[in-house]
């Protein structure tokens, strides 16, 4: 067992633990032996990468200036100049990015910060709050102890699952399952689940690849060009936000602003086409159950109509309850650890849950808003962590 001690340590290695990373170190001087994030992925970004390449996503919802590195014009830069970029690069009148070109600025930003030697290759297991750090054990039985230490857990591990959909089914697969690997062969008729922008990403790329495809959705087709209105990476929503004093009522104001199983119009437009060539078959209903045929899964829908598929594919989210599972459920007690009725986490402005400990995504919603998932909440939060360092730096420097 070995044990190392350090400045910062962040747990996730995803957009938002990357992008704080870089911000540490470029932003708030914190020396790169100081610094460290833990991830389980045999590379920084690997979930990301993974996970968006299931979908079949060929630009991102979000526009190009939402991105990891720290200047918000970067991802322009390296696009190049407008007349040189290739048909397709940046999408619409919010120069949304190919998802090609935002995966290769992510490796100029985790290169140029040299990010990738501060990866530990290893997953958190436990946290423990001592007088003046934080000690964290990992699946190795190695050991850290950080004076400061970022929560930097998404969803991405937490898939949502219908009440009906059993999870030891062959041929029954959640697309952000862990491990996922239930994707048809050529000759399979698919059910995919789901209603919003990867469920039409799964789909379009089925009907692509030549599958017979059902899309099962229990709402009309929901177009939005964001996950949210723009008004709240501002103030414009945000102002009244940060007044709100009401925990559950922020809780309410967050789950009102997210438009939940919807997509960008490009997305809404290729998968309307799909199914007016009869290439997708959309049924607006909902699954009430499935069995086992001879040799097919049998949907039962709540119209009254039944499916005969081959697979089904659940494009339906994550998760709603806090991530993070018994690793945060159990510093949570150890600490006594403020949430919201919600079970999400009760911060200050500076996102700090505890005097070592601060939060960002998911568990950072209640302060950072509807935002906090994305990747401009990971900006937002960056900005405030960068904001702790330099205080905590200065007020080194005038102690000594």
């Amino acid at each position: 067992m070995t044990t190392a001690s350090l400045d910062w340590l962040i747990i996730g290695g995803g957009i938002h633990g990357v992008h704080i990373a870089a911000c540490l170190l470029a932003e708030a001087k914190i020396a790169p032996n100081q610094l460290r994030i833990v991830d389980p992925g045999s590379k920084l970004l690997e979930r990301w990468e993974t996970c968006t390449a299931i979908t079949g996503m060929t630009h991102l919802r979000s526009p190009a200036v939402h991105h990891l590195d720290l200047d918000a014009w970067s991802l322009n830069r390296f696009a190049g100049k407008p007349k040189r970029q290739s048909l397709g690069l940046m999408k619409g009148k919010y120069r949304k990015p190919a998802l090609s070109l935002f995966n290769s600025h992510c490796e100029k930003v985790i290169h140029q910060y040299g990010l990738s030697k501060l990866h530990i290759q290893d997953r958190a297991v436990a946290c423990s709050v001592g007088c003046e750090e934080v000690n964290v054990s990992f699946v190795s039985g190695n050991e850290v102890k950080a004076k400061n230490l970022v929560l930097a857990i998404g969803a991405a591990e937490q898939p949502h699952w219908p009440e009906w959909a059993p999870q030891d089914h062959a041929r029954v697969h959640h697309i952000f399952a862990p491990g996922f690997d239930g994707w048809p062969s050529s000759s399979e008729a698919v059910a995919v689940i789901g209603g919003g922008i990867s469920s039409a990403q799964v789909a379009l790329r089925l009907a692509r690849a030549g599958h017979e495809v059902h899309m099962v959705v229990r709402h009309a087709l929901r177009e939005e060009n964001f996950d949210s209105d723009p008004g709240w990476l501002g103030p414009k929503n945000m102002v009244q936000f940060d007044k709100e004093s009401n925990l559950n009522r922020r809780r309410r104001m967050i789950n009102d602003a997210r438009h939940r199983g919807s997509m960008p119009p490009d997305v809404s437009s290729a998968l309307r086409r799909a199914i007016d060539h009869s290439q997708i078959q959309w049924h607006a209903t909902a699954v009430e159950e499935v069995s086992q045929g001879e040799t097919e899964l049998r949907l039962q829908l709540k119209d009254g109509c039944a499916l005969d598929v081959d697979r089904i594919l659940l494009a339906t989210g994550f998760s709603k309850k806090r991530p993070g599972g018994a690793l945060v459920d159990d510093l949570i007690e150890s600490a006594s650890l403020p949430c919201a009725e919600c079970g999400y986490p009760v911060v200050d402005e500076s996102l700090r849950w505890h005097s070592n400990i601060f939060v960002t995504g998911p568990l950072a919603e209640l302060e950072i808003g509807p935002v906090s998932r994305n990747i401009a909440g990971a900006r937002r939060a960056a900005s405030r962590l960068v904001e702790v360092a330099r205080k905590d730096k200065a007020g080194l420097q005038k102690a000594s």
